[in-house]
């Protein structure tokens, strides 16, 4: 079958949708079409809470239904080759589509490791898929043992929530010292490995799983240690690469870290075709480096560029690089994180200072429910700007990091957080006297 379009957009996660949305508001004569390959897809952030805080794994799916009433056809069927002179896409069901511009959101693809036994019935990696992820979830519910290789914020996220399940023991392996270890200074990391530890989580830092042990299945993993730990299940938390092999296909430029090069409008090295999300490259927001930021909320930033700028210029919104803000939730404790960690930072080169304050996340703290909020915040040393910060506390930290985020991106001076007006309350926030975003600031400051 053939069918015209004006818009193409390949894959339907978070980078897709949105930039089909963008796209209908400001081309409303034009046809969308989205080709998803999975017909059940999740939502990636959600995926953890899958084993445990969900009732089910279903509540967890990506439903699309809505795009159909703001006038976006979607197809479940595959894109295996374009024709970029005739601009016609080639599906794996026969169909040919005629496009006239192109959006690549084809996402990323969980990262495998080389180890014996990698292969054998038991161990899973992380795809954004319903049905094969409703499977993990049903083994490891049946499971006594089960190990994740990985303490970023997947492996980190899967292993308190399987924490949760009675009965079920929990073991978490990580190749670095620490937790969480590219978003998070060691202060940070620390409050993560206590909250899993005191769940029960058994916590491996340093350690390499060496060889996966059994028959058929998974029976035992051997540790760089030369421990033996009997296991049901292997999880696979390391993280993702690119999902860009029809992107290499039809001669795209692919950058360093393997991600479709783009520029500031999402645009690609084929005028016509844009690359939104995880199989678009990423550049870092100060040294412009190409780094490997996985992250939903970079992807929605990264589509609503795009679908605004498909045809024309419309909106001057550039993507300046990714700060990779990120948070998390551990535990009962939020986490998070954007722009450079001090370690970062120093390795990057940048003669920094930093400030560091503590304050409770209500006023007066006696108040129900109240919590310490730790706020850390890195200034370039001579002109005073904010190059990153991270956050640990209640559940407010959520939305303070995308306050330091906003700083960020503003190219705020640790003078204009000092002044920085806020709306308090008793309940919601910390004192004025004691907003630790202010503090730290403050003690940035007198540092110089």
């Amino acid at each position: 079958m053939f069918i015209n379009t004006d818009i193409l957009i390949i894959g339907a996660g978070p980078a897709g949708i949105v930039t089909a949305t963008t796209a209908r508001k400001y081309y409303s004569e034009k046809k969308i079409l989205i080709v998803k390959n999975v017909e059940r897809g999740v939502i990636p952030c959600g995926i953890p809470y899958m084993f445990y805080s969900l009732k089910n794994p279903e509540e967890n799916e990506l439903k699309i239904t809505p795009l159909e009433k703001k006038n976006i056809q979607v197809i479940i069927d595959e894109v295996v080759n374009i024709d970029r002179i005739q601009k016609i896409a080639y599906t794996k069901n026969g169909d040919m589509i005629n496009y006239e511009k192109l959006i690549m959101a084809t996402g990323s693809l969980p990262q495998s490791l080389p180890i014996p036994g990698i292969e054998k019935e038991g161990v899973y990696l992380i795809y954004k898929d319903m049905e094969y992820l409703r499977k993990v979830v049903e083994k490891v519910k049946n499971s006594k043992n089960v190990l994740i290789i990985g303490g970023g914020f997947i492996g980190c996220e899967v292993a308190d929530e399987i924490s949760k399940i009675e009965g079920v023991n929990v073991y978490l392996v990580e190749v670095l010292p620490n937790l969480l270890a590219n978003s998070f200074d060691p202060e940070f990391s620390k409050i993560v490995e206590e909250k899993l530890v005191s769940e029960g989580v058994k916590v491996l830092t340093n350690t390499k799983v060496v060889e996966i042990i059994g028959k058929e299945k998974v029976e035992e993993v051997l540790l760089s240690d030369g421990r033996k730990i009997k296991v049901d299940v292997v999880i696979l938390g390391i993280g993702s690469v690119p999902n860009t092999e029809l992107a290499q296909k039809i001669g795209l430029e692919i950058g360093k870290r393997k991600g479709i090069r783009v520029d500031e409008y999402m645009r690609t090295s084929d005028p016509n075709i844009f690359a939104v999300g995880d199989c678009a490259e990423k550049r870092d927001f100060f040294t412009r480096k190409p780094v490997q930021v996985m992250l939903a909320s970079t992807a929605t930033a990264e589509s609503r560029i795009c679908g605004a700028n498909i045809y024309k210029l419309k909106v001057i919104r550039e993507n300046k690089g990714t700060i990779a803000i990120y948070s998390t939730f551990i535990n009962g404790v939020v986490l998070g994180s954007a722009g450079l960690t001090e370690k970062t930072a120093n390795l990057e080169g940048f003669e920094i200072i930093t400030g560091i304050a503590e304050a409770p996340d209500k006023h007066p703290k006696t108040l129900p429910s109240a919590n310490k909020i730790k706020v850390k915040l890195i200034f370039s040393k001579h002109s005073g700007i904010i190059l990153g910060g991270q956050v640990a506390g209640g559940m407010s930290c959520g939305e303070l990091i995308n306050l330091i985020g906003v700083a960020i991106q503003k190219r705020m001076s640790f003078t204009e957080l000092e002044t920085l007006q806020m709306a308090t309350h008793p309940y919601l926030t910390p004192a004025p006297t004691m907003y630790p975003v202010v503090l730290a600031a403050q003690d940035a400051a007198n540092k110089i």
